[in-house]
């Protein structure tokens, strides 16, 4: 098997994937994977893939992130390493699908609008 290489995308965050064979190291950003995600549910989300088609452990993962914040990047991963794992085995679909690890999230801030403080929230209306 070669390096599979697959992007995944969650709110301004962009994950670059090169999944190969392995035993398991995650490098993110030139950082292992408990360093950049410490907190226990990043760490959940970032192995869920793994867990569900039980191949923790067997691949090793060189990821590039950029943009937006820890919970974007955690789950652009998720669906990047998702992708992946489907390129090596289509029965892995069948798993994963069902999840909803193999679809893109596509809720975006909403823009500001001119003359209002943010999206929605409109500047105090004075009467007199």
């Amino acid at each position: 098997m070669d390096v599979i290489h697959k992007i995944g995308r969650r709110k301004k965050s962009i994950a670059r994937i090169f999944l190969s064979e392995g035993n398991g190291n995650i490098f993110i950003n030139k950082k292992s994977s408990k360093e950049y995600f410490p907190s226990p549910t990043s760490q959940f989300k970032l192995n869920q893939p793994f867990i569900l088609t039980q191949t923790n452990g067997k691949y090793d993962i060189k990821a590039s992130i950029i943009g937006g914040g820890s919970n974007g990047q955690v789950e652009a991963l998720r669906l990047a390493i998702s992708k992946a794992l489907c390129e090596i085995d289509n029965e892995f679909r069948r798993i994963l699908k069902p999840k909803g690890l193999l679809t893109r999230d596509p809720r975006m801030v909403e823009r500001k609008k001119f003359g209002q403080k943010k999206a929605r929230k409109k500047f105090q209306f004075s009467k007199r």
